[in-house]
């Protein structure tokens, strides 16, 4: 029975999910990999476009919070339908702006969409999977934001030297496709059908009553998000700045760093089925420490390539296990809102990464500054995953 394949509908979310995440990330990571060039043409310095990457975090817990209201008390479906139109026309609009200031407002709303998307997309996926293999598809949905920055990646190295930046983020217009496959293919959650709160005021009376798991998930999921966004957003000028690697090497280093983090959030994932959930977090983390030195130091190119790929095997493998591990953790009523606003508000305290590795790299350099700050993240983070508790395979609905 545990190898039973999924239903069509199961299937159609899984797919739903999976996509709606990786056209998310890789329209968050278009700005990660044109950086430079975005500061070049509103002639600013860096550490002003990577502000824009901050400001796309702090207004993720924004969408996280009214969109993850709306799945709660009106269904999955119909809300992530709308996410995915919104965040879809922001993101083309981002290819016509004329300005800095109109190129931060456009970011600030696409932080609206990205951060709804996650809570109602994780709650559908995993109250269709089964139990028993919710480690796999939870390693396989979060691992749809390394699929979107591998997309991003390659769409870089083929589009922006012939065209340069504005036309990759017209490329963003395909999550408006995505809503008419939800609309078509997914059904409602049956899980939200039993247990969703009949009126307004009991939803809200249920949620003030999760409030100190729910400020729990904010450390866990900033340190988290810290130990990602620290891995990644400024990766690619790291290659720059430190290596002087062109364009294309930059995003060909890439993509084999984000093959790493599909292989390693599906492997870590499935594993925390058996190994548990807070044990496969700490491990992974741990074991990314002890990448440091060959992933921020390498002698070589080809080393410095295998240490990217560690690096984010390791760090997504960890990042595997959260959509699994945090919808475990809260009642049925509001798994929508939960876990997709403390996410959200975690990614938001961690929005302060870009920014402060562009500065303190100004003086130590991008080899120490990454190194730093990946190291602290992941220790700090291991201790907190470890003082939590966990809830490996509860049956959704049976609260």
């Amino acid at each position: 029975m545990a190898n039973a394949p999924l239903s069509k509908d199961a299937r159609a979310a899984v797919w739903a999910g999976f996509l709606g995440w990786t056209l998310d990330a890789f329209d968050f990571f278009l700005v990660v990999m044109t950086l430079t060039a975005v500061a070049q043409e509103f002639q600013k310095p860096d550490s002003a476009i990577a502000w824009s990457l901050t400001l796309t975090l702090l207004f993720r817990p924004v969408g996280a919070l009214i969109f993850g209201l709306l799945s709660d008390r009106y269904g999955r479906r119909i809300p992530l339908m709308i996410n995915l139109v919104f965040y879809a026309l922001v993101e083309v609009l981002t290819g016509f702006a004329t300005s800095y200031g109109a190129f931060l407002l456009l970011r600030a709303l696409f932080g609206i969409g990205m951060g709804g998307e996650w809570g109602v997309g994780a709650s559908l996926v995993m109250e269709k999977v089964p139990a028993e293999r919710r480690g796999f598809y939870s390693g396989l949905l979060q691992q749809g934001y390394a699929a979107g920055y591998l997309l991003a990646a390659v769409a870089y190295a083929w589009v922006f030297p012939r065209w340069g930046w504005r036309p990759l983020f017209f490329i963003g217009g395909a999550p408006a496709l995505l809503a008419i496959f939800v609309r078509a293919r997914v059904k409602e959650s049956e899980v939200w059908l039993r247990k969703r709160e009949p009126t307004w005021n009991r939803l809200g009376a249920t949620l003030a009553k999760q409030v100190p798991l729910f400020l729990y998930l904010v450390v866990l999921m900033a340190l988290m998000n810290m130990s990602s966004h620290g891995t990644q957003d400024l990766y690619p000028t790291f290659l720059q700045r430190a290596w002087g690697l062109s364009p294309v090497s930059r995003s060909w280093v890439t993509v084999v760093s984000m093959i790493g983090a599909l292989t390693g959030g599906v492997i870590f994932g499935h594993w925390s089925q058996k190994l548990g959930r807070r044990r496969t977090i700490i491990a992974t983390l741990l074991g990314a420490v002890v990448v440091i030195p060959l992933w921020a130091y390498a002698p070589s190119l080809t080393l410095l390539v295998t240490g990217a790929f560690l690096m984010q095997f390791l760090v997504q493998g960890a990042w595997g296990v959260i959509p699994a591990h945090i919808t475990e953790l809260v009642p049925d009523q509001v798994r929508g809102a939960l876990p997709g606003f403390a996410y959200q508000c975690g990614a938001a305290i961690a929005g302060i990464m870009p920014g402060l590795q562009t500065r303190v790299a100004g003086t130590l350099g991008y080899p120490a500054t990454m190194a730093i700050t990946a190291a602290s993240a992941f220790v700090i983070c291991a201790l907190v995953t470890s003082l939590g508790r966990e809830r490996r395979g509860v049956v959704y609905g049976s609260d």
